[in-house]
């Protein structure tokens, strides 16, 4: 699987960004997508996951309430609407597959288990 992660940028703070995430997989039916960052010198975190069937969610609660994660089926894409942005949501982020998803929401913020990882787009936060 491969993953092509775009829509980063510069944004003042309150403004919004939509991030996408392609996947090159003829299924992600058993797959999580999530999307995790990585600020300057600091470790990369979880920001938001989703199972790709039914779609269920969880979030970082830095970010519970101002991102939503999506995903088109039949785009094998997952997005992040970033709203009400921070200065501190300035990060790398990067697209990631668990094609071993356990079905647990509880999972979808365990790094360890993302296996294929886009290559990261930057996301700059003004104040």
């Amino acid at each position: 699987v491969q993953l092509q992660a775009s829509g980063g940028g510069l944004v003042q703070a309150g403004g919004s960004l939509r991030l996408s995430c392609a996947a090159s997989a003829r299924t992600l039916n058993w797959h999580a997508m999530a999307w995790f960052r990585q600020a300057p010198g600091k470790e990369r975190d979880f920001v938001a996951g989703v199972s790709w069937s039914g779609g269920r969610t969880n979030y970082a609660n830095s970010v519970r309430g101002r991102f939503v994660i999506s995903r088109d089926v039949a785009k094998n894409t997952v997005y992040l609407q970033m709203n009400s942005l921070k200065p501190e949501d300035t990060a790398v982020y990067y697209c990631a597959s668990d094609p071993n998803y356990s079905g647990s929401i509880s999972s979808l913020p365990i790094e360890s288990t993302y296996i294929y990882w886009g290559q990261g787009t930057l996301v700059t936060v003004s104040s």
